[in-house]
């Protein structure tokens, strides 16, 4: 596991709620947090094999919290159906509720799930994440278990930093 984001989910789960994202489903059987980890990474390996320079602090930090939405979009409620459109507003106001975002790491939570969101990100940052996030998305909507590793880590992280309120 890459040490930089690591220290990050440790970073953002103090004082914040990012362990609820622990606690719900976002594709398949992955959970939203594993999910928001799973980008991080595949983003990170595209601009490592597109020899691409980023900001990788942002990167990580913006692909963690771009689906800091803190709901069970599948719970039926009123509104749902339209998750894909309306949970990255939702995302950049809880995350601006709990943290303080640079520039990037905002264009990347409110603009990952470009095209649906009408304007194009700004940042390549948030470009690999939107990329990424659409990569994940389908490997977790065909496999069961599509990262067990990365699974296990949240885990360990949620219990290590999240669950004991760190």
């Amino acid at each position: 596991m890459n040490r930089e984001v690591i220290l990050c989910l440790r970073e953002l789960f103090r004082d914040s709620r990012l362990n609820v994202m622990m606690g719900f489903t976002q594709h398949g059987d992955t959970s939203c947090l594993a999910h928001t980890i799973a980008v991080v990474y595949c983003a990170l390996a595209i601009a490592r094999i597109m020899h691409l320079r980023v900001n990788k602090r942002e990167l990580i930090r913006g692909g963690i919290l771009h689906d800091y939405f803190l709901y069970d979009w599948h719970d039926g409620e009123k509104g749902r159906k339209i998750h894909g459109f309306t949970h990255p507003s939702s995302a950049l106001a809880n995350a601006e509720t709990d943290f303080r975002l640079s520039r990037r790491e905002r264009d990347i939570i409110k603009k990952h799930m470009f095209p649906l969101t009408v304007k194009p990100p700004m940042y390549r940052e948030a470009w690999l994440i939107c990329l990424a996030d659409k990569i994940c998305a389908c490997k977790e909507a065909v496999r069961k278990d599509a990262y067990p590793e990365i699974t296990r880590m949240a885990e360990r992280q949620h219990l290590r930093c999240g669950a004991a309120g760190v």
